[in-house]
């Protein structure tokens, strides 16, 4: 328990800057719906182009941030030598990356349909290279346990981030107003896109030098023998994450060449702001999986690691569901974070949040295939439910709309999570406590169909028996596998 206890410790401090980060956000949402129509499309370009960037950042990683977290810990004595193995090979890929994006510029804007604003590629090729770049330093911290200035730092991304949009988007269209002979000649009110890159760009600037005492331990090194032995390790796990990347944004990228025009803009805009409603299944997957990867591999000689690995599944499947009713359950709130005009996308959420679960369980089944390092199973494995999402999007979405988004991810997931499942009991068995998790399934199921079945109108009235629903969730969990006499501090006063 005390190993689990470790875990619980570090996902709450990493979920503080994940969860309180992703709530910080949510300010964000209101902030560009209120202030961008989803007639306008503009947000459809934002989730456009952050959906490209994630591509981008993946295949600058290159699988760089678990492969340093797999060697600095086969290597204790030397991760000196391995964080800047990492860090030249991030470096070398960023350095080509831009080099290619101010090359063939033209071309890439006219490929994308940013023509009339190169501006929006030449910001984010920035941000992208950035973040790629501060992966590796992040990770020394989550290697060295400093949870807090890990934490710290994101969150001051975050409230910066929020500041200078709030200054964007409320103040500045004021003075632009009260002063139009010179700040109004360089505000620019229907291109509030080119705002929010910039943003992004300087904040990601400001965070990058903060983390620059992290690489103090940077030593040039020419070791071939643990580049080789890196990248044998790390190219599965750029497929892997390709894969997995392009399951949840590619929708996000080849939308608007399904349903071009104004209409694919339109609607994607919609897609890009409910998504943003069901985040807090993001926030769940991000702030376990900070804590997961070292929990795991810190553990991996441990005679009891199947068991805690089982343990962890178990929990981490009971509170996504808890997740996935309190957002549902309390739709008729959540659905004021966006304007609405963009209400009528709300109905793929619960698509949405099913794909983040699945995506989450296959997230926890993939460490068999990293212990045993045969990460090149994952890349199959996602490759296949890649392929399923692609086709059920190409196929689907010129006569469903975003509506075949929501089920194309939540197909491409459960196909992967299956076949990791499946091939995992013969390679490398955990005993799940499937008999304990399917209960919770079916009371899940149960209380779902119950609300959704609910012939209420009236929200107020609809939300206390949601809470009620939610109460026998909870009531349940506490009963069976979360007793209240076991955590600290709550236990003092129940003595």
């Amino acid at each position: 328990m005390s190993k689990l206890g470790a875990l619980f410790k570090d996902t709450v401090i990493y979920g503080m800057s994940s969860i309180v980060g992703r709530f910080l956000n949510y300010l964000l949402v209101p902030l560009y719906s209120y202030n961008m129509t989803a007639e306008s499309g503009n947000y459809g370009i934002v989730t456009n182009v952050y959906a490209w960037t994630a591509v981008l950042l993946t295949l600058l990683t290159f699988g760089f941030e678990t492969t340093f977290f797999r060697f600095a810990n086969k290597q204790k004595t030397e991760v000196s030598k391995v964080f800047s193995m990492s860090m030249q090979v991030i470096s070398a890929l960023c350095l080509i990356f831009l080099i290619s994006v101010f090359t063939f510029l033209p071309s890439i804007t006219d490929a994308l349909d940013y023509s009339n604003n190169p501006e929006f590629v030449t910001i984010m090729a920035v941000v992208v290279s950035l973040d790629a770049l501060q992966s590796i330093p992040f990770g020394l911290l989550r290697l060295k346990q400093r949870p807090l200035k890990f934490a710290g730092l994101k969150l001051l991304f975050i409230l910066m981030n929020i500041t200078l949009n709030l200054f964007t988007f409320l103040l500045l269209p004021q003075l632009a107003n009260k002063y139009p002979e010179s700040i109004g000649q360089f505000y620019q009110p229907h291109n509030q896109a080119f705002y929010i890159f910039l943003i992004n760009l300087i904040c990601t600037s400001f965070i990058t030098l903060l983390l620059l005492p992290e690489m103090k331990i940077y030593r040039p090194t020419a070791d071939t023998k643990l580049l080789k032995s890196m990248l044998s390790y790390s190219w599965p796990l750029l497929l892997l994450g390709l894969a997995g990347i392009l399951n949840m944004h590619a929708d996000k990228i080849i939308y608007t060449w399904l349903v071009p025009g104004e209409e694919g803009k339109t609607q994607l805009s919609i897609y890009g702001a409910v998504v943003k409603v069901a985040a807090i299944m993001a926030m769940l997957m991000q702030a376990f999986r900070y804590a997961y990867e070292p929990f795991v591999f810190g553990n991996s000689n441990n005679k009891d690691n199947k068991v805690l690995y089982s343990q962890a599944m178990k929990y981490f499947i009971i509170v996504s569901l808890l997740a996935f009713l309190v957002v549902v359950f309390y739709m008729d709130i959540l659905r004021y974070l966006i304007a609405p005009d963009y209400w009528e996308g709300l109905k793929v959420i619960p698509l949405v949040m099913a794909a983040e679960i699945f995506m989450g369980i296959y997230f926890n089944l993939s460490f068999w295939y990293k212990l045993n390092d045969e990460t090149y199973w994952g890349a199959v494995f996602s490759f296949i439910g890649c392929a399923i999402l692609f086709a059920v999007n190409i196929i689907f979405v010129p006569r469903y709309g975003y509506m075949a988004c929501g089920c194309a991810s939540m197909a491409g997931y459960f196909i992967a999570m299956t076949l990791s499942y499946l091939t995992g009991r013969k390679r490398n068995p955990i005993d799940y406590d499937i008999k304990g998790i399917s209960k919770y399934v079916l009371l899940f199921a149960i209380l779902y169909f119950i609300s959704e079945m609910l012939p209420i109108e009236n929200s107020i009235l609809k939300i206390c028996c949601n809470t009620i629903l939610l109460f026998i969730f909870v009531t349940y969990f506490v009963k069976k596998d979360l007793p209240l006499n076991k955590i600290p501090f709550i236990n003092r006063f129940l003595k």
